[in-house]
């Protein structure tokens, strides 16, 4: 390898478990078999001479050399995650009546559409963060006018629907009661003027149903459905404990089942990940215990196209919990226990062997960061075939 031009990663291992999630650093598999190998090396541990150093006596033909390179190490912690659209969220219907008819599950609702509908009689979708929590309606004379981010939400949503004669403001004035009834008028409704709170219901954009919570003949009001988001994420989970690097913005990368690795982007965590909503559940059968200890974490994807094709498979989330750049590295197994403690290197350059020592630093993928009095890029080093 030409110096400069070596990066090391962390190579995966075989799953354990089948398809249990795993929460690991890659690397630690990569120091448990570099512990093997010092292990064995330990069996016949070699001193240093003050004086003179001499290599142990082998045959030549179980060694081979390679040469110690600079470049980056890089642990990844790696998580497994399923593609959707993210977890559930209940849709309550404070309409009171029956449940006539439900959008079929899968379906993609925009606003100003229906719903459901509850005595034959449409729910309809609009778009804001703010729930519908009471009674929109023109205030009778000498009263205080009904204001506040609830009215200026709604009169928003219906200017989006090319209703005219009223200002977009928090005050629900005669103009919008007249606007309010010819859109009633137009959704085949009662031209009241006014809005109650089983009329409409609120989400951050457009919704896809995942789910019914109930039959159509059911009363309500009650939870009647549960919507995701439209847009493909990644849905995950992390250990509480280690779940401080988990926030919005944070670079990821996604390893697709076909081995392909796209950018991904940290989009919410925990409670801000559920109310985001993106994916169905993503526990494994046995899992429910380890509930109460995980937080979900939802990744964002530009690369919606490629996450289509990965429906149905596990995806890798990987982040760099751990890098060193630009420093001296050997294979694990060119590491020898000396006698005096510490590591060497049996070094292969000149007429015969000799050993230097050294010390270990981050292990990652079969590699070490090695650093030592003589140690440079480019000198040969023997390692067992």
């Amino acid at each position: 390898m030409v110096e400069g031009e070596a990066r090391v990663s962390a190579v995966d291992g075989p799953s354990v478990g089948g398809r249990r999630r795993r929460q690991r650093l890659r690397a630690w598999a990569i120091v448990g078999a570099g512990t093997t190998v010092l292990a064995v090396a330990a069996a016949a541990t070699i001193g240093l001479d003050t004086g003179r150093s001499e290599a142990p006596t082998a045959d030549p033909r179980a060694f081979k050399t390679v040469p110690v390179t600079r470049g980056d190490l890089v642990e990844y912690l790696v998580l497994d995650g399923a593609v959707g659209y993210g977890t559930p969220v209940p849709m309550r219907c404070a309409a009171t009546g029956t449940v006539t008819w439900i959008a079929a599950a899968g379906a993609v609702v925009r606003r100003g559409k229906a719903l459901l509908r509850v005595d034959d009689q449409p729910v309809v979708l609009l778009y804001g963060r703010l729930p519908m929590f009471r009674q929109l309606a023109e205030a009778p004379a000498g009263a205080e006018p009904t204001s506040g981010r609830d009215v200026e939400q709604f009169e928003r949503n219906l200017r989006s629907f090319g209703y005219t004669g009223f200002t977009v403001d928090d005050t629900y004035s005669a103009a919008t009661t007249r606007a309010v009834k010819s859109w009633q008028r137009d959704l085949g409704k009662r031209e009241t003027g006014r809005v109650e709170p089983g009329d409409v219901v609120y989400a951050p954009g457009a919704v896809r149903i995942a789910r019914h919570s109930l039959r159509v003949g059911a009363p309500v009001p009650a939870d009647v459905l549960a919507w995701t988001g439209t847009t493909r994420v990644i849905t995950t989970t992390v250990e509480r404990a280690d779940a401080g690097w988990a926030t919005s913005g944070v670079k990821v990368t996604v390893t697709l089942p076909s081995g392909r690795a796209i950018p991904g982007t940290v989009d919410g965590i925990g409670e801000e990940a559920t109310a985001a909503g993106p994916v169905g559940d993503t526990a494994e059968p046995g899992e429910g215990g380890d509930a109460a200890t995980r937080v979900p974490v939802t990744v964002a994807v530009a690369d919606q196209k490629a996450l289509a094709a990965a429906d149905t498979g596990t995806v890798e989330v990987r982040r760099v919990a751990k890098e060193r750049r630009n420093v001296l590295t050997v294979p694990v197994s060119a590491l020898l226990a000396l006698a005096e403690g510490g590591y060497g290197l049996e070094v292969a350059d000149g007429a015969s062997p000799r050993i230097v020592a050294v010390r270990a630093g981050m292990f990652a993928d079969g590699r070490v960061e090695v650093t030592g009095a003589g140690v440079d890029a480019g000198m040969n080093v023997r390692i067992p075939q």
